[in-house]
């Protein structure tokens, strides 16, 4: 049963009288306006839609569409597209006039009222004009009449009079004249008319006529309530509804036309006060109620519970099991119920005891409760029970003949009930769920993973990592279906997972809470969601969701049993029991259409969809306002739509307001399909045709011009494109002249007279020592370093392994001149390639700084320097790391280091040319990692210059 209210847009607290229209919406009477519901929204049309009245008692659907509203007495008004007229607009309905609210009559397209006592006149309301029929009932100023039937094909009203005991009176409208009908009617004695049918309600006592031949009433039926009665409803199948004052409806299910006696009626809705009653087209009841909104049952529910009621039906079921003696039901609490021949007997463990029920087991007499705590055992014969605690249960699985096995949070217990014994099997181990398979082994689950067991050995072995199994099943020979926590069902052998069975193939949701086995290839799995049957056929799997819609007394599941063609589902709201085959049965599709309410194009909404629809730029967008009325998805309701001639694609969307935006000229069609419960679709689509027109420069004569002109404007932008290229390419030769700039600076940041000259002070010292042989080497390496750097300054790249090989000539140069005061390293990472280029001589003046302002100051140790070129995974790091003085605070480094400032120069010109990115970091070692030293580190990304060939 679904309850919308407030929360769901129906804002008002009495709702009164409910009708269908043609297309399927519900209109709804209230003391807040009308509203329109189309299974998704509610509507409402009030005050600032035109009601000049807006406690509306009536909203009657029209055969052409439109929707009469009759307010508390007057200030009539009707729905007509899309908009409320009023007696200001139409001035028609000033003419109707009660001092009663009046009853309404409809035939064929015209809708006539008249007043409930005493009427002076009949109103015709036809195609928004109004019609005065002047009737003469009264022939005594002391009668009062009762005006309860009209037909307009007989022209006879009929009436009885209130203020004494008459027969029945037939007044002939055309001949003013009164026949008397062959019934006495106590006076106040109130009567509702269905058709041929007449019910008469005096007090408690409930009398059904049949009327034959204009005056001969026949009763049929007979019924006296224990209640008083406020309201009287035959719904379309003509079943008799008797809303009570006090609270409450009594539902008689065989309908009154039959010829058996009214049954015993089933009660229900009893903590409110029902002002109406509706069984739509699709038979799905709704009750409209005093301060407590709208009501919806749908037609399969109310089948199966309200007509075939079982007493003691309600508690919250947590667990289920059976034998050939009956339903074993156990609840969230510590009692559990037997369900045999119709009726629940409840079975009390302990009064009073929240704990709830983990799982069930059954065989024979014996029947095993397992609740959160404790074990019961019952024996169905004797009556008598056993209690065992200091178990916390999880499940309970059959073991062997006789014996069962206790999934708890300390392991995994056989437990032997014909002899009262346990015995661990898996120890200190939490397991959810168990399964054997073999002779000495079977399956056992704990919160994350399965496990193969050997019963003998009791050693363990990891099976399937990372499902967290709720219930295992076998299926056939070596083949295992296991419901999970979050990852729908997993089918295994004894090897492997073979198949998953996720929400993307069907499932309501990937928490499986129980599996019931119906044959080899056909289970069942409960879940907060509802209830799916799945069968495997070869490679493909069938997937049927069932729900509330279907019969079940609530979506929440907690396991089920089948028993031939009988599934009984334990659910939060009571036992289901279902027959599979009427399951099964569903329609694969919803019988109906989408309706367009209404169609806003060219800026004008448009209700009427069978006129031309046609727009034109700029007010080419269009927005389709859509319903799809199928009560039963109960909200959960989407679209399938396309635009013939834009897209053969389909779309889906769940809103009711479809737009497209800046349509190009062009016929076009729309089509949609409504989808609603389980992913069904209406059964066909609904289509509507419409055009944009085009503006004049949308024509082919306004295009052919622009070609022309455009030919004639293709030589200046030809010439222009020519001109560009001309100044790129000076743009470029530019940017040449500035590398080369910056080469001829980089050379005069090597070769630079400082440098020189420590070489030329080193050779003098040498010389002066007449150490030949030494200066001979120090001579050899000082040539071969002023040549390479001349050979690289006028390189961009260079090779990460020529780079290498120049850094330890220079290195080895240094040591020379100061007397191995230090040592060096070069490393390059297993993740970078010899052959990348990075920009030439960028890292020596780092490498000399190191030299410079880190080693030659240090006297308590041996300087030590290491390069590393490493590959991070998006750039080429370059460290350059010494362990000399450090650069103190801060991560600058000394202020005279003019190659490195020189180096950051190129940086920046490396980025702007080449779209190289090099970041820059140096820090001194002390503060990072307390150890004396100065790291750098150079971040070089790679760019998408193909001539310089980085890429990796």
């Amino acid at each position: 049963m679904v309850n919308y209210n407030e929360e769901d847009g129906l804002n008002n607290s009495y709702t009164y009288s409910l009708n269908q229209d043609r297309n399927g919406f519900l209109w709804i009477g209230s003391n807040n306006g009308m509203f329109r519901f189309d299974g998704k929204e509610f509507k409402q049309f009030s005050n600032k839609n035109g009601l000049k009245n807006i406690d509306v008692l009536s909203c009657i659907p029209l055969p052409n569409g439109e929707i009469f509203v009759a307010p508390f007495l007057n200030d009539f008004a009707y729905l007509k597209n899309g908009k409320i007229i009023n007696s200001d607009s139409n001035s028609e309905l000033k003419k109707m006039s009660f001092k009663h609210n009046p009853g309404y009559y409809i035939d064929g397209s015209s809708l006539y009222l008249h007043s409930s006592y005493n009427p002076a006149n009949i109103y015709m309301y036809r195609d928004e004009k109004v019609n005065r029929i002047p009737l003469a009932v009264k022939t005594d100023s002391s009668d009062v009449y009762y005006v309860f039937g009209l037909s307009m094909s007989d022209k006879m009203l009929y009436l009885s009079n209130q203020e004494r005991k008459e027969n029945i009176q037939a007044y002939n409208i055309t001949t003013k004249k009164k026949t008397a009908c062959n019934i006495l009617v106590d006076k106040n004695t109130s009567i509702f008319r269905k058709q041929d049918i007449f019910v008469f309600k005096n007090k408690r006592t409930i009398d059904i006529y049949k009327l034959y031949n204009k005056f001969f009433f026949k009763k049929i039926k007979s019924y006296t309530t224990q209640e008083d009665i406020h309201l009287i409803v035959l719904d379309n199948n003509y079943r008799l509804w008797l809303c009570l004052e006090e609270g409450g409806v009594l539902y008689f299910k065989q309908p009154v036309v039959e010829n058996s006696e009214l049954s015993n009626p089933v009660k229900m809705m009893e903590s409110y006060i029902i002002n109406d009653v509706l069984v739509d087209k699709d038979n799905n009841t709704w009750f409209s109620t005093r301060n407590n909104g709208l009501f919806f049952i749908a037609d399969r529910f109310f089948k199966n519970y309200i007509q075939l009621p079982i007493k003691n039906n309600s508690s919250y079921i947590t667990a289920i099991a059976k034998n050939e003696r009956g339903i074993y039901l156990g609840y969230n609490e510590a009692r559990s119920g037997i369900y045999r021949n119709g009726k629940v007997t409840d079975l009390v463990f302990e009064k009073n005891i929240k704990t709830e029920h983990k799982a069930i087991f059954s065989e024979g007499n014996t029947v095993i409760f397992g609740l959160t705590w404790n074990l019961f055992q019952y024996n169905t014969k004797l009556k008598d029970k056993k209690v065992f605690k200091g178990f916390v249960l999880k499940n309970i699985v059959p073991y062997y003949p006789g014996a069962i096995l206790l999934c708890t949070s300390d392991g995994l217990i056989e437990y032997n009930y014909h002899k009262a014994l346990f015995r661990d099997v898996l120890s200190k181990e939490r397991i959810y769920t168990a399964l054997p398979y073999a002779k000495d082994s079977l399956f056992a689950g704990n919160f994350k993973d399965l496990y193969k067991v050997n019963t003998v050995t009791k050693r363990k072995t990891l099976f399937l990592e990372g499902y967290y199994f709720t219930d295992v099943k076998q299926l056939s020979h070596h083949l295992y279906a296991g419901a999970t926590n979050l990852n729908g069902i997993i089918l295994f052998d004894n090897s492997k997972v073979i198949r998953k069975i996720t929400e993307n193939m069907g499932l309501p949701t990937g928490q499986i809470k129980k599996l019931e086995i119906e044959s080899s290839n056909v289970f069942w799995a409960s879940t907060n969601y509802g209830l799916s049957r799945i069968e495997l056929k070869g490679p493909d799997i069938q997937i049927n969701n069932f729900t509330q819609t279907d019969g079940l007394p609530s979506n929440v599941v907690a396991g089920c049993t089948i028993s031939g063609d009988t599934i009984y589902i334990g659910t939060s709201k009571g036992l289901g029991i279902l027959s599979i085959k009427n399951l099964m049965s569903q329609k694969k599709f919803i019988n109906k259409k989408v309706i367009i309410n209404s169609v806003v194009v060219g800026g004008k909404e448009i209700f009427d969809t069978r006129q031309p629809l046609t727009g034109q730029t700029p007010d080419n967008n269009i927005i389709f306002n859509v319903s799809f009325p199928d009560f039963s998805s109960q909200g959960k309701i989407s679209y399938r739509y396309k635009i013939e001639g834009l897209s053969d694609g389909w779309q889906t969307g769940n809103s009711q307001k479809i737009s497209f935006y800046a349509l190009p000229p062009g016929s076009y069609t729309f089509k949609i399909f409504g989808i609603g419960y389980n992913g069904k679709r209406s059964y066909s689509f609904t289509e509507v045709h419409f055009e944009i027109i085009p503006k004049f420069w949308q024509t082919w004569w306004f295009k052919l011009i622009m070609i022309g002109l455009g030919t004639a404007s293709l030589f200046i932008l030809i010439t222009a494109y020519f001109q560009k290229k001309r100044n790129k390419k000076l743009e470029t030769l530019y940017y040449e002249k500035k590398i080369a700039e910056l080469e001829l600076q980089a050379i005069k940041a090597q070769i630079n007279p400082h440098f020189i000259y420590n070489c030329l002070n080193s050779i003098q010292f040498l010389l002066y020592k007449k150490d030949y042989l030494e200066t001979e080497n120090y001579l050899e390496t000082f040539a071969q370093m002023i040549r390479k750097t001349l050979h690289y300054s006028e390189k961009t790249f260079m090779p990460i392994k020529e780079e290498t090989e120049y850094l330890s000539l220079y290195l080895d140069m240094e040591k020379l001149r100061l007397k191995d005061l230090f040592e060096y390293s070069i490393t390059i990472s297993k993740n970078v390639n010899e052959n990348w280029v990075v920009p030439s001589l960028l890292i020596q003046p780092f490498v000399e700084n190191a030299i410079k302002h880190g080693i030659t100051g240090l006297r308590d140790r041996k300087g030590n320097i290491q390069i590393t070129f490493d590959h991070t995974g998006t750039s080429l790091c370059v460290i350059i790391e010494d362990n000399g003085i450090g650069i103190g605070s801060g991560k600058k480094i000394s202020a005279d280091s003019f190659g490195v400032k020189l180096s950051q120069k190129r940086i920046e010109t490396f980025r702007q040319l080449f779209e190289t990115h090099i970041i820059l970091e140096i820090c001194d070692l002390y503060e990072k990692e307390q150890r004396p030293g100065t790291q750098i580190k150079l971040y070089i990304k790679p760019y998408e210059n193909q001539n310089t060939s980085m890429h990796h």
